[in-house]
């Protein structure tokens, strides 16, 4: 599903999205969601860098959302983006024996079910 930041005309389709409250689509072609509270993106060598500064200040801007993760691909790391009162909070998580907390969902997310598919040998 494609999001778009309200404040500007940019748009974006992240890896995983994650709306709690009754969807708020940009028109009735019901593919623009306007109120993410989750937004996970799987980074690769070709967006990594575009994911964590220009992408995510625009996500930033969008009132509803409370957590973005960035997941690597290459190695086991997730690096999980809340925001508290206002400010984002970064935490870093490197190990498969390490659980994260989606607060929005209160939920726990094991590094272990996140990597569960990836051939762990390549990459650590």
């Amino acid at each position: 599903m494609r999001v778009k930041e309200r404040e500007s005309e940019a748009y974006f389709y992240p890896d995983i999205v994650v709306s709690c409250a009754e969807p708020q689509f940009e028109d009735e072609t019901f593919d623009t969601l306007l109120n993410p509270v989750i937004i996970i993106e799987v980074l690769s060598s070709s967006t990594e860098k575009y994911d964590r500064t220009e992408k995510f200040e625009y996500y930033k801007q969008n009132p509803t959302l409370k957590e973005y993760l960035l997941v690597s691909q290459d190695e086991v790391q997730v690096e999980y983006h809340q925001k508290l009162n206002e400010i984002w909070i970064l935490k870093e998580y490197h190990s498969l024996e390490d659980t994260l907390t989606l607060s929005t969902l209160c939920c726990s997310l094991s590094l272990r079910d996140v990597y569960g598919r990836v051939d762990i040998g390549k990459i650590e």
